[in-house]
């Protein structure tokens, strides 16, 4: 039997297996094309934490390429004894896909408000009387999903999505888009053509609170348009404490929300133009370029499920088989900070961002 010492060694030994596959697979997200892919990937999976959707993509390719799966890309997936709940069961010879599973510690205090009150319980520790008790992510441990193409069993229901015609914008998204730019104190207005705000698609002005969209776009164009100007209200702003990030950055988060929106919406994202990864995260002071596109990611997951969360509109799975409960799928999230100079009064969506136009530069 193995010592405590051991069982801990081979947990750290196996995190750092786990770090060396995620690296490797951000770093491989080295143009916008890359990114937009594995974005819209994401989305698919949007209940788990970035970090964790990278490793599963990379770990499904490689099962993929060994001959293990069927498909290229994974459809469901949940932990063993999961799909043993919903009259599945893991396949011999079938390995798990490692990710990172949150550690939680419980804490209490008597006084809740001054954070360095707070103190960690013990296993079977109880509060005392008139303390508050709660729970804290303290680390991360090694766990293991299966695709449902490796498991044998009871039939999962293939749950409805919607299905869009070329040009053609899922039923009630802009309306929903609306009111979150209006519930944020903005003004949403639709002008006639680019030239109407200075050769842009769309426009946020953070001083005057309003939200500019050309009308001249076909309608999936302009519902994108909207989900990025949404991102760029939800994500920055002048009295916004997260507003001091690298212009290249904003620029790429704001257009990576709405790819993920629209992918949640089975939208078409191959007009979804991001620019190259590696440029933009190289450009970014005293930060490794593998840490700027990991936070990103995830606060672009963050974003989009805030925006996802409050839409009445029907979306194509995440990743969890039906049946399951939720909130036991989805991951901790894991946050890096990064030093960020201070973003611009106005954000837009360039032209060809969206839909072609005349003139004006590639987002």
């Amino acid at each position: 039997m193995a010592t405590k010492e051991e069982t801990r060694a081979a947990r750290e030994a196996r995190l750092e297996e786990l770090h060396g596959q995620l690296t490797g697979a951000v770093e491989g997200l080295v143009t916008g094309d890359d990114w937009a892919r594995a974005l819209s990937f994401a989305a698919r999976f949007r209940s788990r934490s970035f970090n964790n959707t990278l490793l599963i993509w990379a770990q499904h390719e490689q099962a993929f390429e060994q001959g293990r799966v069927p498909d290229p890309y994974p459809t469901l997936v949940a932990g063993y004894r999961q799909w043993q709940a919903l009259g599945r069961q893991v396949a011999r010879g079938q390995a798990g896909y490692m990710i990172y599973a949150p550690v939680t510690a419980r804490f209490a205090s008597a006084n809740p408000s001054d954070p360095m009150s707070w103190r960690r319980l013990a296993p079977r520790e109880k509060r005392k009387a008139g303390e508050v008790e709660r729970s804290r992510m303290v680390g991360v441990k090694p766990a293991y999903v299966w695709d449902v193409s490796q498991t044998d069993g009871t039939p999962i229901p293939e749950p409805p999505a919607p299905t869009l015609l070329e040009g053609q914008a899922p039923e009630g998204l802009w309306d929903g888009l609306a009111t979150q730019v209006k519930a944020a104190g903005f003004e949403l207005t639709q002008v006639p053509d680019a030239a109407s705000i200075v050769g842009t698609n769309g426009l946020t002005d953070y001083m005057a609170k309003t939200v500019s969209v050309r009308s001249d776009m076909p309608e999936a164009a302009r519902v994108k348009t909207l989900a990025h100007e949404l991102a760029h209200v939800l994500l920055y702003g002048p009295n916004n404490p997260d507003a001091v990030r690298h212009r290249g950055v904003a620029e790429v988060e704001a257009e990576s929300v709405a790819l993920m929106v629209g992918a949640a919406h089975g939208m078409d994202t191959s007009g979804y133009t991001v620019p190259y990864v590696s440029g933009w995260a190289a450009s970014v002071k005293d930060t490794s370029p593998v840490e700027v596109v990991k936070a990103t990611g995830e606060r672009v997951r963050k974003t989009a499920l805030g925006i996802l969360d409050r839409l009445d509109t029907m979306k194509v799975g995440d990743g969890t088989p039906p049946g399951l409960d939720k909130a036991a799928t989805v991951d901790g999230p894991r946050r890096t900070a990064s030093r960020k100079p201070p973003a611009p009064p106005v954000e837009r969506e360039r032209v060809g961002a969206g839909e072609p136009a005349a003139a004006g530069r590639r987002l």
